[in-house]
């Protein structure tokens, strides 16, 4: 690999430095061709990039399609990248903007690294924008540390998309049309917020000691069976039917403002979602029941814990298809197995 490349965002440093982020995006990449989608992504002889911004609120919409990059922020809270799309938003072709278009930063290459940043989509409650992406994470080996991801509904889509539409038109954007490639994504000392569905899609994703934050919105998500007033599901997986590993959440911390038993720990987006979560804390905010299936047919989808703890892990209550992972079990979900071996 080459020698490291020092690009500067904001402050007072040598060139090259600019003033946003997308000027930065744009320097780096102006003599590189992006290569179609791989799984396993292949090793390329690019010289690795690290863009270090400075502190302050950067309110751009980016997508980075240039592989070996560092974002480096100077703090979680300090360095906020943030845009407001979403879904509902009205075209001047008078189309609506849909999910797939909404995101604050998209990833489309491999070996990605975000640090010590935010990335936001602060377009509002998901009941009345829709859905509204601040990360859309499609590659191979990306890999996000000491980060804030915040939103409401769709906050972090950890790509591929599914095979197939539910409906027409609902997989307009960028990813589309292009071939369904799988991605290992590591994400370790995260806090991700947001409120319904928030950490969905396909991709192969390891969550370490992050900070998974239901926040209470503004209004009510249409699905309340039964009377209930539920307020969110932290994960809507659509894990490819041939993959042994989708969503694993290894001691995380599951926190919220939303009321007793009120989220759900996940519902499949397509009927072969996968999601663990190994020694975690949960907090109250848990419904007892744990898991919903959104009328999916049971069978296919898989969802596991172990060694949870805290006022929303007693089991007692949980649904029949969910599991209960013994210490063999749950050695199988190490982030050496899930990722493959990769491990940035």
């Amino acid at each position: 690999m080459c020698e490291i490349i020092h690009v500067y965002v904001g402050g007072e440093h040598p060139a090259p430095c600019f003033t946003t982020i997308g000027e930065a995006i744009a320097y780096i990449s102006r003599d590189y061709t992006p290569l179609p989608p791989a799984y396993p992504a292949p090793e390329e002889a690019v010289s690795p990039v690290t863009i270090h911004i400075a502190s302050g609120v950067y309110r751009e919409k980016l997508v980075l399609e240039r592989p070996y990059v560092t974002l480096e922020g100077c703090g979680a809270e300090d360095t906020v990248l943030v845009y407001g799309d979403y879904a509902q938003q009205i075209l001047e072709d008078g189309s609506k903007r849909g999910t797939f278009r909404t995101a604050t930063l998209r990833i489309h290459t491999h070996d990605v690294t975000l640090r010590h940043m935010t990335v936001q989509n602060d377009a509002g409650c998901g009941r009345l924008v829709g859905q509204a992406i601040a990360l859309y994470a499609d590659g191979d080996r990306l890999h996000l540390d000491h980060c804030r991801l915040l939103g409401s509904q769709d906050t972090l889509f950890t790509a591929p998309l599914p095979l197939k539409e539910a409906q027409p038109g609902g997989f307009i954007g960028p990813g589309q049309h292009l071939p369904r490639t799988l991605g290992r994504q590591y994400y370790e000392h995260c806090y991700i917020q947001g409120d319904v569905d928030f950490i969905f899609g396909g991709g192969i994703c390891y969550f370490e000691e992050c900070e998974i934050f239901a926040a209470k919105p503004q209004q009510l998500p249409p699905e309340s069976p039964d009377g209930q007033r539920i307020y969110g599901y932290l994960t809507a997986a659509s894990t490819f039917q041939e993959r042994p590993y989708g969503y694993v959440f290894h001691r995380c911390r599951l926190s919220g403002d939303c009321p007793k038993a009120s989220v759900y720990l996940g519902r499949p987006w397509r009927e072969y979602a996968r999601t663990v979560y190994l020694e975690c804390y949960m907090d109250e905010h848990i419904h007892p029941a744990g898991w919903t299936d959104w009328g999916k047919e049971h069978g296919h989808f898989y969802y596991g814990e172990y060694a949870c703890y805290g006022p929303g892990s007693d089991t007692g209550q949980r649904v029949e298809y969910s599991c209960q992972l013994t210490a063999r079990e749950a050695k199988e979900y190490s982030a050496e197995q899930v990722l493959e071996g990769w491990r940035p």
